[in-house]
C-alpha cells in the first residue's frame, strides 16, 4: 500500500474512533500533500511525500521554539502531539553506526578530501537517508568527518 492511500485509511480510522487531534493532525497531512500534487500538477509518489511529512515536522520543530520562548506550554504540547502522528509514517530511522557507515561508503565513492567536497558527499548519503535521519545532524557529521 502506498503510504498516501496509508494516510487516506488512517484518516478514516481516526474519524470512526473520534480522535479529534489525530484526525486534525492527518488532515492537515493530506491538505499538505494534495497543495503539493495541484501546485506542480503531479502525483506524489512515496519519497515525496516523505519530503512532505519531514517538512511538516521541521516546522512544527520550528513553532515549538518559539512557543516555549513565549511560555505557550499548551501550544507546546498541542505541536509535540503533531509531531509524534507524523513521526509514525517515516520508516525506521538510522542508527549512529549506520549513518557512519554511509557517510564512509560516500567518501570513499566521491573521493571526498576536504569540507569543498560535502556536496558531493551529501549528494549521495542524502536519498539513501531520506526519511531515515535528520538531514540536518546528517550535515552536521558530514562537515565533521571532512573537517
Amino acid at each position: 500500500m502506498a503510504l498516501k492511500e496509508r494516510i487516506t485509511e488512517d484518516m478514516k480510522t481516526a474519524m470512526r474512533a473520534g480522535a479529534k487531534e489525530r484526525l486534525a493532525t492527518v488532515r492537515l497531512l493530506l491538505a499538505a500533500i494534495k497543495q503539493r500534487e495541484v501546485d506542480e500538477r503531479i502525483a506524489l509518489d512515496d519519497a515525496q511525500v516523505l519530503a512532505v511529512i519531514e517538512k511538516m515536522i521541521k516546522q512544527r520543530r520550528e513553532a515549538i521554539t518559539q512557543f516555549e520562548s513565549g511560555g505557550r506550554s499548551d501550544l507546546v504540547a498541542k505541536e509535540t502531539g503533531e509531531i509524534a502522528v507524523l513521526q509514525a509514517y517515516l520508516p525506521a530511522q538510522l542508527t549512529p553506526a549506520e549513518l557512519d557507515a554511509l557517510i564512509s561508503e560516500a567518501i570513499a565513492a566521491t573521493g571526498a578530501a576536504s569540507i569543498k567536497d560535502m556536496g558531493k558527499v551529501m549528494g549521495l548519503v542524502k536519498p539513501k537517508a531520506q526519511g531515515r535521519a535528520d538531514m540536518g545532524a546528517l550535515s552536521a557529521r558530514i562537515k565533521q568527518k571532512l573537517g
